[in-house]
C-alpha cells in the first residue's frame, strides 16, 4: 500500500494551559506550535505529498496547510470528521491537573479500551472510527496514484497513537507507552499481511528519502540496512525492501 506519514498538529495554547481542549472550537497554535508545522513542512518539503487529509479542528488544519504551503504542486486538503479529537465529553475544557484527580484517570492511564468518557466517547470506538479512516484514505491514495504514493493525516496526539498501537498489533491498553510529540511524523505502511511501522515520533531529520518510498515486502531479516541516499544526497531505495 501507500506510505500514510501520521502527524501530530503543532503545540497550542491549551497544550500550554495544562487544559484538555477536546473538540472545542478555536483552539490554535501558538508561536512555537506555528513553528513546529512550518519545520514539519520543511521536512516533507523533498516529498510530493499525493494527499493531506485534516482533522476538522482548527489546530490540525493549521498544521496540515503549513505542509501544504511547502509542497511545489500541493493537493487539495480534505477535511474528515472521523479523524477528530476524541470526544471527552463532560472532561473537556477541564484541567489536567483537576482531571487526575478523577477515578477515571487511572483507568485512562492503564485499561484505557474500558474508558468511556462521561458524556462522551469510548477510547475504544475513538480508535476505531480512526483506524478505519486511515485505512480507507490509504486504498483511495493507492489505487489512485500507486503504491509508492505518500499522503499525509495530520491529527491529534491520542487519535495518532491509536493508529500507530493497530499498526504495531498492540492492545489499546498498551498504547499509552507510546509519545507522540507537536508536530512529529510518524510513517506507517500498510501491506497485504501486516502494516510495517517505518518510524514514530519523529520531531527532525529531513523526510526526502520517503520520495523513493517501496511497497511492503517481506520483513529483512536482520533488519536491513535502512534507506539510502545518492552521491548527490538524492534519496534512493530503501536497501533494507525488496524491489
Amino acid at each position: 500500500m501507500a506510505t500514510v506519514l501520521l502527524v501530530r498538529h503543532g503545540r497550542t495554547t491549551a497544550n500550554t494551559a495544562g487544559v484538555l481542549a477536546g473538540r472545542a472550537p478555536g483552539v490554535l497554535l501558538d508561536d512555537v506550535g506555528s513553528g513546529q508545522a512550518d519545520r514539519a513542512g520543511e521536512r516533507l518539503a523533498g516529498v510530493r505529498l499525493a494527499g493531506v487529509v485534516s482533522s476538522p479542528l482548527e489546530r490540525c488544519r493549521q498544521t496540515a496547510q503549513a505542509l501544504l504551503d511547502r509542497q511545489a504542486d500541493a493537493p487539495a486538503m480534505t477535511v474528515d470528521d472521523a479523524l477528530t479529537e476524541c470526544d471527552y465529553g463532560q472532561w473537556q475544557g477541564r484541567s489536567l491537573g483537576d482531571l487526575a484527580t478523577e477515578p477515571l484517570w487511572s483507568v485512562v492511564q492503564t485499561h484505557p479500551s474500558a474508558v468511556v468518557f462521561p458524556g462522551g466517547e469510548a477510547m475504544a470506538g475513538m480508535q476505531a472510527r480512526a483506524v478505519a479512516a486511515v485505512r480507507r484514505h490509504d486504498a483511495a491514495v493507492e489505487a489512485a496514484h500507486g503504491p509508492t504514493a505518500v499522503w499525509a493525516v495530520v491529527s491529534h496526539g491520542d487519535v495518532i497513537k491509536a493508529v500507530l498501537a493497530d499498526a504495531l498489533g498492540l492492545h489499546l491498553d498498551l498504547f499509552q507507552r507510546l509519545n507522540v510529540g507537536p508536530a512529529s511524523v510518524s510513517v506507517v505502511r500498510y501491506g497485504t499481511s501486516r502494516p510495517d511501522v517505518v518510524a514514530v515520533n519523529t520531531d527532525a531529520g529531513d523526510l526526502a528519502w520517503l520520495a523513493a518510498a517501496a511497497p511492503v515486502g517481506d520483513a529483512a531479516v536482520g533488519g536491513g540496512a535502512g534507506h539510502t541516499t545518492t552521491a548527490d544526497g538524492a534519496p534512493g531505495r530503501p536497501s533494507g525492501h525488496p524491489s
